[in-house]
């Protein structure tokens, strides 16, 4: 029997985007497992690391300063200021990965993703939802890393981005994790070279 290789002479972008607390992160690693060979864009932000962080596994931490240089010399294919602090995703990798045939999945805000689909309007757009608002913020306020005040804003800022599903190509509920994440796989495959 002869396997039949098929070769991508461009990687394909996916782009998923929900409110903090969705299961955005879950989700994307159960779809990193299932496709090892996506490349996961890690961002670079200028907040803290949370306990357990490590850079260049969750984030690359950078300070404010080398974060507006890089703003200034075009270093960002997206970028946004989220509760304070920056974030943004490498022009440089994203050319790079995606010239090479590789499909790439970037973890990004609405903001984020308005921005990346002016550069890139072939990418393929997801957007997690929570059940309920009152779900969302059980989830929040179980993970016990943020304060009451970081909640509320976080809340706040679910709703604006909720808002803005409708930019999106497909939207999962994320209401039971194997449903979910199964509507993800099955989303991803569907676009793979």
């Amino acid at each position: 029997m002869i396997k039949v290789i098929r070769m991508c002479k461009q990687g394909r972008l996916f782009i998923i985007s929900a409110p903090s607390g969705t299961g955005k992160t879950t989700l994307c690693n159960i779809l990193l497992e299932q496709f090892p060979d996506i490349r996961f864009s890690i961002s670079h932000t200028t907040r803290e690391p949370r306990t357990g962080e490590t850079d260049g596994v969750e984030y690359y931490f950078i300070t404010k300063e080398a974060f507006i240089k890089g703003m200034e010399t075009a270093a960002w294919a997206e970028w946004a200021e989220v509760h304070g602090n920056f974030y943004g995703t490498s022009s440089e990798v994203l050319n790079r990965t995606l010239g090479s045939g590789q499909d790439i999945l970037l973890d990004i805000d609405v903001q984020g993703a308005i921005q990346i689909l002016r550069q890139y309007p072939d990418s393929v757009t997801i957007f997690i939802m929570p059940p309920s608002s009152d779900v969302l913020k059980a989830r929040l306020e179980s993970r016990g890393t943020d304060t009451e005040e970081v909640i509320a804003a976080r809340l706040i800022n679910a709703e604006k981005e909720m808002a803005e599903k409708d930019r999106y190509r497909h939207i999962i509920v994320n209401d039971r994790l194997p449903e979910a994440a199964a509507e993800l796989i099955s989303i991803v495959e569907k676009y793979r070279c």
